[in-house]
């Protein structure tokens, strides 16, 4: 197991994203980065301790990578804002990164590098890249908020401005829109980069049951089997489950006056769908109702020679 630590603003929001996928262990909030030993939150909210909110995540290497940490942690803020993030503000909402040893600070100067070379943001990336304090565990009452407190933290993640900077920012500025705009078809495009959603029972793959896989359409990940595809009626394609949860990301979604867990894709950020929970019990009860706008379905003949000969065995 190894130790990453993070400072995205509201520890609150800093638990949930990272919490979701297998090989994190666990995700910690506390206190770090300042001068005054064993701080309580009332003390670093006051901004004389130096002490930042922060999240330490133990996690396993060989299931989730630290450079896919580092992806999902730049998604979660806004790394051009020097006194705090959205509606907190301050120096204890100040965003760092806090490597544990050189090849994690190495990969975090790389993934700063890459963003500022997106020229995603109007502004420079001011996010710290600093070696890491002693690290002070926050009370109970902050431990899992999302979990113990959901309704109150879904209203603050709204209300804070932090997704709605993340749907504006993060899911539909990709720095190749444009190219993908021409190598998408409109539905292809609207659905991945705009979260648009296509017609029920009038669409690629809502009733289809050939053998094979299903590849995000932007950059061939895999994503979902036919094996774990059903017939939900609903007039999308659905799936009890993905390939791998580290290839999927599910985010609050407050749009259209519902509240509702999106999924998007991991590397290429795709919107997919949703998930629900009224799938069927037998396969764990989840439904992922999912864009065929979204997806390309690779054959189970035709695995191999796509390069896919690997996730084979997922078939059996």
């Amino acid at each position: 197991m190894q130790k990453a630590t993070f400072a995205g603003g509201c520890f609150w929001c800093m638990v949930k994203p990272f919490d979701q996928f297998d090989g994190v262990e666990s995700v910690t909030v506390g206190y770090t980065g300042g001068i005054v030993p064993n701080p309580t939150y009332k003390n670093v909210c006051s901004g004389k301790t130096g002490h930042v909110e922060a999240v330490q995540i133990i996690f396993d290497p060989k299931k989730i990578s630290y450079e896919q940490l580092l992806t999902l942690f730049w998604r979660q803020i806004d790394p051009t804002d020097d006194n705090g993030q959205f509606n907190d503000r301050g120096s204890s909402y100040r965003t760092a990164i806090f490597y544990h040893n050189e090849e994690q600070k190495r990969l975090a100067e790389i993934s700063r590098n890459s963003l500022e070379k997106e020229k995603r943001f109007s502004k420079p990336i001011v996010t710290k890249i600093l070696p890491v304090a002693e690290f002070y565990k926050a009370e109970a009452e902050h431990q899992n908020f999302y979990k113990t407190n959901s309704e109150h933290y879904e209203r603050y993640a709204q209300g804070s401005g932090r997704v709605n900077f993340q749907a504006k920012n993060w899911d539909k500025n990709n720095p190749n829109r444009k190219e993908l705009q021409k190598r998408l078809t409109k539905i292809q495009f609207d659905v991945t980069q705009n979260s648009a959603t296509e017609p029920a029972f009038n669409n690629e793959y809502w009733n289809s049951n050939s053998e094979g896989i299903y590849v995000d359409i932007v950059d061939g990940t895999p994503l979902f089997t036919s094996k774990d595809k059903f017939n939900s009626q609903c007039g999308w394609a659905s799936f009890s489950k993905p390939i791998a949860d580290t290839q999927i990301i599910e985010k609050a979604d407050f749009s259209h006056r519902m509240k509702r867990l999106e999924v998007r894709s991991f590397s290429a950020n795709s919107h997919l769908g949703h998930v629900f929970n009224d799938g069927p019990k037998e396969y764990g009860g989840l439904r992922y109702c999912i864009n065929s706008a979204a997806i390309r379905f690779v054959p189970k003949e035709k695995m191999k020679e796509e390069g896919y000969g690997d996730l084979l065995p997922l078939l059996k």
